[in-house]
């Protein structure tokens, strides 16, 4: 590239050293970002942008953005890490194995900003420096003392600042109380600034959405913060061997595929016996029969039984002894971790007790999860050992102690357990992990074939649930047709609603940073209105874009007389807007009718909450609103009316869900819409027959869906603002 130093020490070691040999597209973007880092005034309010997806080789991407920014006249590094001492540790293993022969030559001095020597010498202050700082108050003081009074020198270098997982810390602002206030990352940044003439400043993340929650030009405290804009962004190359979002959130939706058999919902209840000790839930003793904890042992046995699996493959190909483990995710209570372990090593030591016994209630338990997990591993094609093998296998883990449970919930018990490369130990064949918070911040959890989640914040925190997904990564195909993850229905919905407005906020900034993506919101006279952006709660959202479908799924239907009598006035109003009556062809229907259609079927869908179910009524007739004023015939919407289906309510067994999603087919209605619906959104109304042998309550019902035309413009609604949150 114009005007770099490709061959030098620093980076000709990267390039040659690396275990996963740099792509052609990594070198691009490493290359491109150290030249517009030369090229833009990069600085706190306007910051190179990396980015990148969760466990997506960021790391790997920004150490060789240092080592050729090091070739090309920086002298100092600094990396802004989260505030955890094992995450500071992990980055500080991190560097120095990367950098290892610089700094085995003194070329490269490695320090973390709070276990500096007391004197750095004329010697040591000329050679490259690479500062660990964590965000926190203390770090960050130090490091603006470093500059501006310790060594003055050093701000007469080139220097570049590295913040890792960049979010809401680091952006500039944050609500307390309803008010808006500047974070410390931020105001510390800004005071660096005014001491060293030559900083470039990158951003690395993952999680982008703080850049549009951010007001505009805001005075705070008598001084004008501007929001962070980047200079540029570059996007991390992600290969086909990573597993992120779209597995977990959108291929999981494909049904008799590996990723099918992924989700498994847990229930509410299943969640509260977990919290806390209560006999009247649920007795230690009957952790192998109690249907308060099923979701919990079947986690456990299929992660006893998914690890003899891969175990036994890996004899069967000649490969090496393998190593697993399983994140048990719910709570940052210690004690509710304290119970979880007791829970849990009760499963372990009767499911031991019985596998000494050979006792037909282990083999009946084994053969259970053995059955769920060979669907998914002959799908994937792979070698399926026989059951007595895996049988045999499973006994063998639990009596010779193959099985170890782990509670990681303070600061020392997680340096304890991080391994060379910083990431957590796997001590023994099965390594099961109970946590909470200290999970969270980019802790990695190698070969991970089991995560049972189920933490419930007040509010979700996109940039923060997103970290909790220890599950995404490089991973390994055999792995992933033995992996399984665990969660209440509600927590599902909104991680997958945070997928979709992920989804949808990243190709906005691959297509066109400047642009952003349209956020819109409900004004008091029912209005659909554009709204600011840093207003919005993202799990509180719906995404809109071409072909989304908008449909309520988990329900049962009100009584029997008051279905038919609302069936039958749906009957009467579709037969008078058309009179040729139902069939494949769509028609058009005024807008306000359709409201009228959807309010009526409201009162008959009562919304399973307490499986974790609901559905924002509200939300679906904004979007047709929204949807309908974007299209060139306003005031009339597409109509598809379907009569005599028999969809059951719920799923067959082994399905990812409890209750049946899909009313409507790809290839059939799916095509249909797509063919018709273009530039206006379409209501599909499937006339259910709702017999009592399919789980309904005996009389005919309409299930609604709203189908996105294909020319949508991306936008996010929310449901809820932080305005009306306060």
């Amino acid at each position: 590239m114009d005007d770099l130093i490709l061959n030098g020490a620093y980076y000709t070691h990267f390039l040659n050293s690396a275990q996963f040999p740099y792509t052609d597209d990594e070198r691009r973007c490493i290359e491109s970002t150290v030249l517009n880092l030369e090229k833009f005034k990069t600085q706190g309010d306007h910051p190179g942008m990396l980015l990148g997806k969760i466990q997506s080789g960021k790391t790997k991407t920004f150490m060789a953005i240092m080592g050729l920014a090091f070739d090309n006249g920086y002298d100092v590094s600094v990396i802004l890490t989260k505030g955890t001492k094992a995450l500071s540790k992990q980055t500080q293993e991190r560097v120095r194995s990367e950098f290892k022969p610089f700094c085995n030559q003194d070329d490269v001095l490695v320090f973390d900003i709070m276990h500096m020597p007391t004197e750095l010498v004329g010697y040591e202050l000329k050679k490259k420096i690479i500062l660990v700082v964590k965000k926190q108050k203390d770090n960050l003081d130090r490091l603006v003392q470093l500059f501006s009074t310790k060594y003055p020198e050093l701000a007469q270098k080139k220097v570049l600042l590295i913040d890792d997982e960049a979010d809401y810390a680091s952006v500039g602002f944050k609500r307390q109380k309803g008010e808006v206030d500047a974070n410390l990352t931020a105001v510390k940044l800004e005071e660096l600034r005014g001491y060293v003439g030559l900083a470039a400043f990158l951003q690395v993340t993952a999680t982008p959405y703080a850049l549009y929650l951010q007001p505009e030009n805001t005075e705070i405290r008598g001084e004008t913060f501007k929001p962070v804009k980047p200079a540029f962004t570059e996007l991390v190359p992600v290969n086909k061997a990573y597993i992120g979002s779209d597995y977990y959130f959108a291929d999981v939706e494909e049904e008799n595929t590996v990723v099918s058999h992924l989700y498994h919902p847990l229930s509410l209840s299943e969640l509260v016996a977990l919290k806390k000790p209560d006999g009247r839930r649920f007795k230690l003793e009957d952790v192998l029969s109690s249907n308060a904890i099923k979701g919990l042992r079947k986690a456990f046995l299929n992660f006893l039984v998914g690890g003899a699996i891969r175990q036994l493959q890996a004899k069967h190909a000649n490969e090496g002894n393998q190593k697993f483990s399983f994140l048990i995710h719910t709570d940052v209570s210690k004690a509710t971790h304290q119970w979880q372990e007791q829970v849990v090593q009760e499963l372990s030591v009767q499911l031991k007790d019985a596998a000494n016994d050979s006792s037909k209630l282990f083999t009946a338990l084994v053969k259970e999860a053995y059955d769920e997990l060979a669907h998914s591993v002959i799908l994937a094609g792979y070698f399926m050992p026989p059951f007595s093998s895996v049988l045999e296998r499973s006994r063998q883990a639990l009596v010779d102690g193959e099985l170890l449970i782990t509670t990681v919930n303070s600061e020392k018990e997680i340096e304890s357990l991080l391994d060379e490369t910083g990431q957590l130990k796997l001590r023994t064949p099965l390594n099961i992990f109970i946590g909470g918070q200290i999970l969270d911040r980019g802790i990695t959890i190698g070969r991970l074939i089991g995560f049972y989640y189920g933490r419930r914040p007040a509010r979700y925190q996109q940039d923060t649930v997103l970290q909790h997904s220890r599950m995404y990564g490089y991973r390994s195909k055999e792995d992933l047709s033995v992996t399984r993850f665990y969660t209440e229905p509600a927590i599902y919905n909104a991680m997958r609603s945070m997928h979709e407005s992920d989804v949808a906020l990243r190709e906005a900034i691959e297509k066109n940073p400047e642009q952003g993506v349209v956020f819109i919101q409900k004004a008091k006279d029912g209005s659909v209105i554009p709204c600011s952006p840093n207003k919005i709660l993202l799990t509180e959202t719906t995404t809109l874009k071409p072909h989304k479908r908008l449909l309520p799924v988990g329900f049962q239907t009100t009584t029997k007389g008051k279905t038919r009598a609302i069936t039958d006035k749906i009957d009467t109003l579709l037969a008078l807007l058309h009179p040729t009556g139902a069939g494949k062809e769509p028609f058009k229907i005024p807008t306000s009718k359709a409201h009228e259609l959807l309010s009526l079927i409201e009162e008959v869908l009562l919304m399973e909450e307490e499986d974790g179910y609901s559905f924002d009524w509200q939300s679906l007739h904004s979007a047709i609103d929204y949807l309908d004023k974007r299209s060139p015939d306003p005031g009339q919407i597409w109509c598809l009316w379907l009569t005599d289906r028999n969809n059951s309510r719920l799923a067959s067994k082994g399905s990812h869900t409890k209750y049946v999603a899909t009313p409507d087919t790809a290839t059939t209605e799916g095509r249909i819409a797509r063919d018709t619906a273009k530039d206006s959104p379409m209501l599909m109304l499937f006339r259910q027959n709702g017999e009592e042998e399919r789980g309904w309550k005996g009389a005919p019902f309409y299930w609604p869906l709203i189908w996105a035309p294909a020319n949508t413009p991306v936008a996010i609604y929310a449901h809820l603002t932080n305005d009306q949150q306060e």
